[in-house]
């Protein structure tokens, strides 16, 4: 080796040894005669010392280090006079009696401190000195445990890890996918999965019955902070099962990993239904860390001439605890922020609920303080609260409130970083009629089981009514990962499929081989998927963008800018694939 240690684990106990070290140079500094040099590798970061007035070529050496040269020092450990709290190796220092420069660097584009001066676009393109960083550094070292804590899970749950493919074909459902061309069979293609979600069913039919597979996937779907056309999943599935089974076996796998990551015990996860998320939290993946519920009004506030909730639809209502004293200024801004187009409601009422028990609100035209009691009431409001109340359709008005009380949650410092609300959110619906086509699509996947109390609804036509054996586990309003008790005999296959307006043509051409597969003894069985960034971001530092754990993701546009990729192709490899391309102006 070129080194004898790291640079994160001499301590006062290695003084007097000769060392040598290897790494990156964090900082050089001179003080009379002296240069102190920080030198940084993976593992953390050691103070060396130059003493130019007892070698002064060695003195010179050090220093014309510019930063992030790359270096061999070798020296004494003493005990350091001004001692670093800071970091590990903070009591020692090395007094260095020979250097090599390993390489040289050119001076770096923006400065490597948790404060850099980089833009965004700029560290993904020097995303290799980007990592240098000791956060970026900590997320892939951490994210690595995560990795590493849940294969000891699951290992020791008798789960097997089975690769499935990454060249499959196409289907007809879910995001887009990306395609690959076949050169052998010219005009066929494969694609990349969006999950190894048949792979996996299949492998329950072989009798494994306990899989999973740390995997990559590929959606060819519009980003997000939290989206990537390319991500990592943690696969699962296990036969003989209901559902209760799978949440107790992935709670625990969670409270597992938070423990050995982070030293965290996670309560019990409660469950709550789909239609109880959207009812009281306005979506399907509640923030639960504080209260703020979302209440119908509607009954509460019609019939005193006043249109705008008159004809509303909906209307809805949150009480904010303790803002009764807002000014106008702070409820105008309210009002602009659900008027955004991405959120699209109309406008905002609002009550202040005075200490006293006095009500006054911005439409005391319409309403009387006892018209205003009954609204308080209904939005189980408490004196001293800001009652907002917004109206209009139904999803508009829900989506609003979602993200009003988001907004006020956050406002108010009620979105602690340092506290975890995980839950199970079940009973989704099977299905959910597209606005444009008219078309029902499967709100997980077709593959997803149904209740059997609810089988009547297929032959009544009140499909919306239809509750999947589906669940999504949700910590701090994300969503970590989800899954369902799936479909495992051909004859409700095709149920499902025909239901969804799957031809028996297409049915045959895209899922022949799994409903074969179902008529050779398939066992009850079910899974669920963890999308392992998004797991990774919010077990090590609660946050829901991903891109700073993934070691080199794309930007907003899909682009690795690291590569310069997509690219373009020359004519001789389309050419060997049978493709003409034809761009479009």
């Amino acid at each position: 080796m070129l080194r004898t240690h790291t640079c994160g684990e001499l301590t006062i106990k290695n003084i007097g040894q000769e060392v040598t070290l290897t790494g990156w140079v964090y900082r050089n500094r001179e003080m009379g005669g002296l240069t102190f040099v920080d030198l940084r590798d993976r593992y953390g970061v050691t103070q060396l010392v130059f003493d130019a007035n007892k070698d002064k070529a060695l003195g010179e050496k050090a220093a014309s280090l510019g930063r992030e040269y790359v270096i061999r020092a070798t020296g004494k450990v003493v005990e350091r006079s001004n001692k670093n709290a800071k970091i590990a190796t903070g009591e020692i220092e090395i007094i260095v009696s020979a250097l090599e420069i390993l390489n040289a660097s050119k001076t770096p584009p923006f400065t490597l401190e948790e404060e850099t001066d980089g833009g965004e676009e700029q560290r993904m393109k020097y995303r290799y000195l980007d990592l240098r960083r000791e956060s970026l550094k900590n997320n892939m070292l951490n994210r690595h445990k995560v990795a590493k804590a849940v294969r000891e899970y699951l290992d020791e749950k008798g789960f097997a890890d089975i690769e499935t493919p990454f060249l499959i074909k196409t289907t007809p459902e879910g995001a887009r996918d990306f395609i690959v061309p076949s050169r052998v069979n010219q005009g066929e293609f494969y694609a990349l999965p969006q999950s190894p979600q048949t792979f996996k069913q299949i492998l329950m039919v072989a009798g494994f019955d306990r899989y999973y597979q740390i995997v990559r996937c590929f959606r060819d779907e519009d980003l997000r902070a939290d989206r990537q056309p390319e991500f990592t999943q943690v696969d699962c599935e296990m036969s003989f099962v209901e559902q209760e089974d799978i949440l107790q076996m992935f709670e625990g796998m969670t409270k597992y990993v938070f423990k050995k990551v982070r030293n965290l015990d996670l309560p019990t996860f409660p469950r709550m239904t789909y239609a109880d998320a959207m009812k009281y939290y306005g979506n399907d993946k509640p923030d639960t860390r504080f209260g703020m519920l979302i209440h119908d009004i509607t009954t509460a506030v019609k019939g005193k001439g006043f249109k705008v909730l008159d004809e509303a639809e909906t209307v809805g209502a949150i009480a904010v605890t303790g803002a009764s004293e807002y000014s106008r200024s702070q409820t105008d801004e309210l009002v602009e922020f659900v008027k955004r187009p991405q959120i699209g409601a109309k406008g905002l009422i609002y009550v202040k609920y005075g200490a006293d028990g006095s009500l006054k609100s911005s439409v005391d035209k319409f309403y009387t303080p006892e018209d205003l009691k009954k609204w308080a009431d209904a939005a189980e409001a408490k004196p001293g609260d800001l009652i907002l109340v917004v109206s209009g359709p139904a999803s508009i008005t829900r989506r609003a409130l979602c993200e009003l009380r988001l907004e006020m949650g956050t406002r108010l410092g009620l979105r602690k970083k340092d506290v975890y609300s995980p839950l199970w959110v079940i009973d989704f619906p099977l299905v959910e009629q597209d606005a444009e086509s008219g078309r029902w699509m499967a709100c997980h996947h077709p593959f997803t089981s149904w209740k059997k109390e609810d089988e009547h609804y297929f032959e009544s036509g009140e499909l919306a009514k239809i509750r999947a054996n589906a669940y999504d586990m949700v910590i701090n309003g994300v969503e970590i990962g989800g899954g369902s008790i799936r479909i495992h005999d051909r004859k409700n296959q095709e149920k499902m499929f025909t239901t969804i307006g799957l031809s028996k043509e297409e049915v045959e051409k895209k899922f022949a081989f799994i409903l074969n597969a179902f008529e050779y003894g398939a066992p009850p069985h079910g899974g669920l998927a963890f999308g392992l960034d998004r797991f990774a971001s919010m077990t090590i530092a609660n946050e829901e963008s991903i891109r700073d754990y993934i070691a080199f993701p794309k930007n907003n546009a899909g682009r690795d800018m690291m590569m310069d990729s997509p690219s373009t192709i020359d004519e001789a490899q389309l050419k060997e694939l049978g493709i003409k391309v034809e761009i479009k102006q």
